[in-house]
């Protein structure tokens, strides 16, 4: 049983809790193999069919345990090198699996919580929440794919802004950047989350996995590798259940109902 996360179950979906609140749920060793451990494991769990991800306490994540890192190792580098090969396995789970991931932020998105907010499918605020980029304030550079997912959202301009000054984000300016999804009063997070994917879970969780897959790509590929990729993945979704009870249901003229296949 995980120790730093805690893992909790309604129905189709599956809540990753972040549960270091002394610690504002900062990454140690221990708790960064513990979410990429079971965040794989979630991935090819057929029962899950959207994930949330959100902290234990007042913080969603503060990133690295700066504290930790320093008494690991005598070399700092080492410490950081070590903590980040887990922290980016869990990355990828989340990029790569093809079921929805929600960041419900709680509270303080900084550092590593940045970038793993970042990392999910979609991300919802609370009001009085901030995110802070974080790492830049502490001599230190962007990692867990941040400099990766950031300009893909906000742009380059941006990125290079909330590199470089590092202020906090507000809910209502994270919102203005496209950095979040929807903002929620406090307290209403995890309900927002959830609704949210209730209703993702009603529609094809498999073409979803491919459209993830595609968008993903779609900033590293060539045009010709691109289309391909979409031929293939069109291919597949209609000869998946999904796709054939939307086809039918579409010449039925009825709403579809898709199954749990993933």
């Amino acid at each position: 049983m995980s120790k730093f996360i805690e893992i909790n179950q309604d129905g189709n979906i599956t809540e990753v809790v972040l549960n270091r609140p002394e610690s504002y749920n900062a990454f140690n060793l221990e708790m960064t193999i513990e979410l990429a451990k079971d965040l794989t494991q979630l991935a090819t769990d057929n029962s899950v069919r959207g994930i949330i991800i959100t902290g234990k306490g007042k913080a969603f994540c503060a990133g690295g345990d700066l504290k930790w890192a320093v008494e690991f190792s005598e070399n700092a580098g080492s410490s950081f090198h070590t903590l980040a090969s887990q922290f980016h396995l869990a990355v990828l789970e989340i990029r790569r699996m093809k079921k929805p991931v929600v960041a419900a932020i709680n509270g303080t998105a900084a550092g590593g919580g940045f970038s793993l907010a970042l990392a999910c499918d979609f991300r919802i605020m609370e009001k009085s929440a901030i995110m802070k980029q974080g790492y830049t304030s502490n001599g230190l550079c962007i990692d867990g794919g941040g400099t990766f997912t950031l300009p893909r959202i906000v742009g380059l301009s941006r990125s290079f802004e909330i590199a470089a000054f590092d202020d906090p984000i507000s809910s209502a300016q994270a919102l203005e950047w496209g950095l979040i999804t929807k903002v929620v009063d406090d307290g209403t997070v995890l309900e927002e989350a959830k609704s949210m994917l209730n209703r993702l879970t009603k529609k094809s969780t498999y073409s979803f996995g491919w459209s993830k897959k595609l968008l993903t790509d779609s900033f590293t590929n060539s045009l010709e590798s691109q289309l391909e990729m979409e031929r293939e993945g069109l291919s597949d979704c209609a000869n998946h259940s999904d796709g054939q009870e939307g086809l039918k249901a579409f010449i039925e003229k009825r709403k579809p109902t898709f199954g749990n296949k993933i």
